[in-house]
Parts: C-alpha cells; structure tokens; sequence
C-alpha cells in the first residue's frame, strides 16, 4: 500500500488535532523517595502512580524503572527494561491497563471487601446449604 502526499497531511492533521484536544505527557521519570512514577503534562499538571497498581509494572524493581519514554506525541509511556507501554489518556482516566487486567484486578479488590450485605448473603447462602464439603479419599 503506497502513501500518498494527501493520506500523510490528512494523518498529520489528525495528530494535530489529538495533541490539541487534550493534555499529553511532556517527560517522566521514577521518583525513587516516594515509589511513584511521576508524568509531567503540558497543561502543568503532574500525574503520580505507585507502579503496582499499572499493568506490566507491578513486579518491575525501581532500577527497571529509571529509563521511561515518552511518545512523539505526548500519549505513550514506553519502559524499555520492561518492554511495557502505557496510554496517557487512559492513566488520567484512572485506568491503568487493559480491561482484562482491570477487570481482574477490580475483581481481587471487590472480592476482598467486607460488608453486612456480603455478610446476609452468605448466610443466606448457608442456610441453602453452603458449599459442598470436599471429601479427602484415604
């Protein structure tokens, strides 16, 4: 497939107009003292995470940590130690990985809750006979 002159400046124009619609990423680096990634953005705004809550991150040791790339444009993070990469848009959303990832993680969290409602319901549950017992084969 040939590129034309036309599809690159239409290409062009749409970066142009992603970059002005909303904040992008100007640098960031890993701040060591608070064990945090720290993203610069070109409203002025910093962005500070802990890595274990981003996906690919979360086992990462500070020094693989140290060397973080930011796109061209301003809406990538890319860790070379690590080979992960990270939606700028997506982070200031709160989201800090796929949707499978998410969703796991969301599920491990909800699941570690504790409240009267979960409470009822296991009771609930119990008085229908709860789980089956596992039975040990001797």
């Amino acid at each position: 497939m040939a590129l034309t002159e036309a599809a690159l400046k239409q290409a062009e124009a749409r970066m142009q107009k992603r970059r002005d619609a909303g904040p992008r990423a100007v640098s960031a680096h890993y701040d060591r003292r608070v064990g945090r990634v720290v993203v610069q953005l070109n409203t002025g705004v910093e962005l500070g995470f802990p890595p274990s809550l981003a996906e690919g991150l979360a086992q990462a040791r500070p020094k693989d940590l140290v060397d973080i790339e930011v796109s061209p444009a301003g809406t990538g993070l890319h860790f070379p130690l690590l080979d992960v990469d990270l939606y700028v848009p997506a982070l200031l959303e709160g989201i800090l990985g796929s949707r499978k990832w998410m969703a796991q993680a969301m599920g491990k969290a909800g699941g570690a809750q504790t409240s009267e409602a979960k409470a009822q319901a296991a009771r609930s549950n119990g008085k229908l006979g709860g789980r089956p017992r596992k039975r040990v084969e001797s």
